[in-house]
């Protein structure tokens, strides 16, 4: 619930970001920089707990649905280390394009959002892939 839950705060605030003055635009970088940092610890605890539950179910490691969340959990990481805090560091920046980049946040949030589900998805359904 950490890792996906604070995104959901973002979608309003990606139409804020367009418009705010500068003084409200830090404010919200920063809170959009901190619910990135927040997810990025909590999906920590995700691999752990997940590595725990593996090995004390029994599970192996070629089971479809462990090697595919394993394959998007290691993508989702390499995603998420080039898609926001590049973004947000050019928002910071005075002479950027505000509406462009903040739709290149919006469509990073969109894609990021679809992966987790993909991810939640595998662990919950198991299925059978292979």
């Amino acid at each position: 619930m950490i890792s996906i839950g604070p995104f959901f705060v973002l979608f309003p605030m990606l139409g804020k970001l367009r418009k705010a003055e500068e003084p409200l635009l830090s404010s919200y970088l920063d809170s959009f920089l901190f619910v990135v940092r927040l997810s990025k610890h909590s999906g920590h605890v995700l691999v752990i707990s997940g590595l725990l539950l593996l090995w004390l179910g029994g599970w192996p490691w070629t089971t479809p649905f462990i090697a595919a969340t394993f394959i998007v959990l290691f993508a989702s990481l390499l995603f998420m280390a080039r898609a926001f805090s590049p973004t947000i560091r050019r928002l910071r920046q005075p002479d950027h394009d505000r509406v462009k980049l903040v739709n290149k946040l919006a469509r990073s949030l969109y894609i990021y959002m679809f992966v987790l589900f993909v991810m939640l998805w595998l662990m919950m359904m198991k299925p059978a892939l292979w």
